[in-house]
């Protein structure tokens, strides 16, 4: 059996659990021509244990059926979560919005490691701190 082939491939970034047809997530996958509330029921379901902002990767084939994958929650997501803050700094080199230790970057980096180009829990603690900066979040030893 042949592979199916690719015809369109959508990405979006939904609140886990809470994913509804409207905008933005109906009409982009309207026109892709995926059955949408099939596809919100699923979502649903196979996000019920996160929280957060998630990326779903959804890959539309020829026959209009689809896969999609779900990656875990964003970076930023998680940083205001563990920090307890509603936003990042719009001026992140002027005014800071709170600090964040090693330590909860070391879980940070831990949990998003999969979905990071990185090799080492290390290497992937670097990407997550260069995030917190530009969110105006001050990283401490």
């Amino acid at each position: 059996m042949a592979a199916k082939k690719v015809q369109k491939y959508v990405k979006v970034q939904i609140e886990a659990a809470k994913a509804t047809p409207a905008p933005p997530l109906g009409p982009a996958l309207g026109q892709a021509g995926v059955n949408i509330a099939e596809f919100v029921k699923k979502f649903n379901d196979a996000t019920q244990g996160m929280q957060g902002k998630v990326t779903a990767r959804i890959y539309v084939y020829e026959d209009r059926s689809y896969d999609f994958k779900v990656v875990t929650p964003t970076a930023t997501s998680m940083i205001k979560k563990t920090l307890g803050i509603e936003k990042g700094s719009s001026k992140n080199a002027v005014s800071k919005v709170g600090k964040i230790t090693q330590a909860q970057l070391q879980a940070i980096a831990t949990a998003k490691m999969k979905d990071l180009n990185a090799h080492t829990v290390e290497q992937a603690a670097k990407i997550i701190a260069g995030s917190c900066r530009s969110m105006g979040i001050e990283v401490v030893k």
